[in-house]
C-alpha cells in the first residue's frame, strides 16, 4: 500500500450535546479510491466538512503527511491540496465552461489596468483539461455549463480540482443523481485520478457503484466506522447487510430466539 497523505486519529465532533461523529480512524492513501459509505444520517456530510476545513475537530488529530494540521477554513484546505466537488459538480450553469473552469483563478493578459480575461487560452486549457478525462464530446470552451449532462459536469469539476494541484480528491455522491451510462462515465473518471495518483475518497450510498472503483472501504454508522475492510474482502450483500444495521439485527434476533 502507498503512505497515507491525509490520516484520521480518533475524530469526533460534537454540536452542542449532540455527537455526531465517534472515534473516527482512516487512512487516505495516494493512488487509492476510499469508499465511504452508509445511509443518510450516518455522519458522512460532517465527515467531509472536517475534511474539507468546514468544520474543526471536537477531539483527535487530522495528519496530512504525516504532520498535525488544523484546516482554518475550505480555502485553507484547498490550498493543501484538498479539493471537494459536491453533488451537482459546484459548477455554474450561466457560465462559459472556460470561465467555469478558472473561476476565482482567471488567466489574464494586457498589462496594468488594461487586463483583460484571456478567453481564448482558458478556453484551450478547459477543454484539453477535460478532453484528457476522456469526455471527447466537449470542444468549445464557449458553451455554457447549464448545457452540460450531469455527468460532464461532474468531469468538468474533477478536471479543475486536477489542473489546479489537487492530492485529495473529495467526491460527494457524484453519481447519485445520474442515470446509467453517465454514473458510468463519472466512475471512470474516478478511475482516471486514482491512475494519475490522486487519492480520492468517494462518498456514497450505492454499493455497486463503490465496489466498482474502491480499494479501501468504511461503512459509517451512527456516525461510528461499523467495518473497515480492503477490496475483495466482503461481497455485495455483506456490505449492503451492514449498512442498513443487518448483523447487529441479526444478532439481536438471535439473543431473542435463545432467551
Amino acid at each position: 500500500m502507498t503512505a497515507s497523505i491525509v490520516s484520521l486519529h480518533r475524530v469526533s465532533k460534537s454540536f452542542g450535546p449532540i455527537d455526531v461523529l465517534h472515534d473516527i480512524t482512516l487512512e487516505i492513501r495516494a493512488g487509492e479510491v476510499l469508499c465511504l459509505l452508509g445511509d443518510n444520517g450516518a455522519g458522512k456530510s460532517t465527515l467531509i466538512r472536517l475534511l474539507s476545513g468546514v468544520h474543526q475537530p471536537t477531539s483527535g488529530a487530522i495528519l496530512m503527511d504525516g504532520e498535525a494540521i488544523r484546516f482554518a477554513s475550505p480555502k485553507d484546505a484547498a490550498d493543501h491540496g484538498i479539493a471537494t466537488v459536491h453533488q451537482f459538480g459546484g459548477t455554474f450553469p450561466l457560465m462559459s465552461i472556460g470561465r467555469s473552469f478558472f473561476v476565482g483563478a482567471e488567466p489574464t493578459k494586457g498589462w496594468g489596468p488594461f487586463k483583460v480575461f484571456d478567453r481564448k487560452l482558458a478556453n484551450e486549457v478547459a477543454v484539453k483539461a477535460v478532453q484528457s478525462f476522456g469526455i471527447t464530446r466537449i470542444t468549445d470552451g464557449d458553451r455554457l455549463v447549464g448545457g452540460l449532462s450531469g455527468g460532464e459536469r461532474q468531469s468538468l469539476a474533477i478536471a479543475r480540482a486536477v489542473h489546479f494541484g489537487a492530492k485529495v480528491l473529495i467526491l460527494d455522491e457524484p453519481t447519485a443523481a445520474l442515470g446509467v451510462k453517465q454514473a458510468a462515465h463519472v466512475l471512470r473518471i474516478v478511475n482516471e485520478a486514482k491512475r494519475r495518483g490522486l487519492a480520492v475518497v468517494f462518498i456514497t450510498h450505492q454499493v455497486m457503484h463503490a465496489m466498482a472503483v474502491g480499494d479501501h472501504f468504511a461503512v459509517l454508522i451512527r456516525g461510528a466506522i461499523a467495518a473497515d475492510f480492503r477490496k475483495g474482502e466482503k461481497t455485495r450483500e455483506e456490505i449492503t447487510d451492514l449498512m442498513a444495521g443487518g448483523e447487529t439485527m441479526a444478532s439481536l434476533e438471535a439473543a431473542v430466539e435463545g432467551a
